[in-house]
């Protein structure tokens, strides 16, 4: 069977404030945005199943963080103390990975016209 991508869109909202930045760039003060993070897989379509991955499985993986995310101050998450849109996809890969194997690309979208790609780490040689 081919090789195919699959992704599912998940939407939350929550606040945060940028650490790293200078106390007069605008993202230094609290402010929220509506995020959507695309989940995207990649493999083998299984022959019997006709999937990649079921996506109601792979919606039973990204609830509970989504769960987590959802109207959160994202600084008061442990690991997220400067949620840029680039941490937040290693935070999220670094949870995500271990529960879905086939994971290939984190996008990130904190605006319709800004956001982030993250394909995991590079393979260590």
């Amino acid at each position: 069977m081919p090789e195919m991508q699959i992704y599912k869109t998940l939407r939350f909202d929550a606040a945060h404030r940028l650490t790293g930045v200078p106390d007069t760039h605008k993202c230094s003060a609290m402010h929220g945005h509506g995020f959507e993070i695309e989940v995207h897989l990649k493999g083998e379509v299984d022959p019997q199943t006709g999937f990649v991955m079921d996506f109601g499985d792979l919606s039973k993986v990204c609830t509970p963080v989504l769960q987590q995310l959802d109207h959160a101050i994202l600084n008061e998450i442990e690991g997220l103390e400067n949620p840029t849109s680039e941490n937040m996809s290693v935070w999220l890969w670094n949870i995500l990975k271990p529960q879905l194997p086939l994971l290939y690309q984190l996008v990130i979208k904190e605006t319709e016209t800004s956001g982030c790609i993250y394909r995991g780490p590079e393979p260590t040689r």
